[in-house]
């Protein structure tokens, strides 16, 4: 469960990586009303432009508000949505800041992003690539030799960026909820992850298929550490979040907890009985995600990212094409450099879930950002296998 992240596929018709529905508990606060209105509302969590109600191409408002009208419920505790592009653009945000006091959830609040991390790293991979510092043919261990062993044949670093490496997954703490909160303080650094992943030896020869795994994402964030000679954090911040003014962004390390304006997030667990129980899982020490999913941001920060990526302003127009290429002959493959394809209704999106216990994010658009999709679900079992319901009827409300 550690590194190998579940795969978004047209068969889901949904954008996200979520969870399974359960049955409701007690311990669940009474729903709070969705919301959305004037941002400068300090009590409500929107903003819809009369041109959204007006264009038949705009978000659907009135079926975005029923998509999240009734949360808190067992499937998740707030949901905060932004949805825009040709027409118009709909905010808004519904649920909880947390279970014991039942107030009406923050609509700024920050949040684990979990795989949308990746999006970042690609940039930086990129910009560093358009720079002259990286040449995305080359294999990796050029740029940190000793870190494969001799089992490993030469892996481009292309391959790395769209998950055709080879390379297994690293070992967690853990495969399953109850060990991994045991050790939810505790670190475990990349190198250690990697180690354990090399130790395994390579799962298939660089280039014959594509297995999503964090790995490479963290192997990436190695690279761009030994390329700058800077923390992946501060050359994330400057050659990204900067750029595209996400201010409330950050990589917290070893620091368990959401500094800031943030909702609580909560795990399902049943019982011996047979009872659920909710357990907040807010704090947690991310640390092994690092380069993969360590990531804490916000739905307007996620927006900016997207737009400023899709713009060309990030990235320059001959590396951003990666971010839009799926490799060709390989059967089943969807993932690109950072993002995934993903296509529904006749339109092809571009999409990044994301998902840490207690949150489950999405950001995505199509390449033109004719339609935007970015929402965070605090999500009782974001880890799950299912598609979680209030996911699924933001991702259907907004792209009808």
């Amino acid at each position: 469960m550690h590194a190998r992240a579940t795969a978004l596929t047209a068969a889901s018709v949904v954008l996200a990586l979520v969870t399974t529905p359960i049955a409701a508990a007690p311990a669940l606060a009474a729903p709070a009303p969705a919301t959305t209105a004037a941002a400068a509302g300090p009590a409500l969590s929107g903003r819809e432009s009369p041109a959204a109600d007006r264009a038949r191409s705009g978000p659907d408002a009135e079926a975005l508000r029923a998509a999240i009208a009734r949360l808190p419920d067992a499937d998740a505790t707030a949901a905060l949505v932004r949805v825009g592009g040709t027409g118009g653009t709909w905010h808004g945000s519904a649920g909880v800041h947390d279970l014991r006091g039942g107030r009406p959830a923050d609509p700024d609040a920050r949040f684990r992003a979990g795989s949308t991390t990746k999006v970042v790293t690609a940039a930086v991979v990129l910009r560093l690539a358009a720079q002259g510092r990286v040449d995305l043919d080359a294999p990796v261990q050029r740029y940190l030799p000793g870190l494969l062993t001799r089992d490993f044949q030469p892996i481009a670093v292309r391959q790395l960026l769209n998950h055709t490496s080879g390379i297994q997954s690293g070992d967690g703490f853990g495969d399953d909820f109850e060990e991994q909160y045991a050790h939810r303080f505790d670190t475990l650094t990349p190198r250690q992850v990697v180690a354990s992943a090399v130790a395994k030896g390579p799962e298939f020869e660089p280039g014959r298929r594509q297995d999503y795994l964090n790995i490479n994402y963290t192997i990436l964030g190695l690279l761009v550490e030994k390329v700058t000679g800077h923390s992946y954090a501060s050359e994330a911040t400057r050659l990204v979040l900067r750029p595209a003014g996400m201010r409330d962004t950050c990589f917290p390390g070893t620091d368990p907890r959401i500094h800031g304006p943030h909702n609580h997030g909560y795990q399902a667990v049943r019982g011996a009985d047979g009872t659920r129980r909710f357990v907040d899982v807010t704090d947690w020490n991310q640390a092994d995600r690092w380069a993969a999913g360590d990531m804490i941001s916000t739905t307007a920060d996620l927006e900016r990212l997207l737009r400023a990526l899709f713009h060309g302003s990030i990235v320059p127009r001959p590396q951003l094409e990666e971010m839009f290429t799926v490799p060709v002959g390989i059967e089943g493959a969807t993932y690109s450099a950072g993002l995934q394809r993903f296509e529904y209704g006749g339109r092809v999106y571009w999409i990044k879930s994301g998902a840490r216990y207690g949150y489950s994010a999405v950001l995505g658009a199509t390449r033109d950002l004719s339609r935007t999709l970015v929402y965070s679900v605090n999500s009782t079992d974001a880890k799950g296998e299912s598609m979680n319901p209030v996911a699924e009827r933001i991702a259907l409300a907004a792209l009808r």
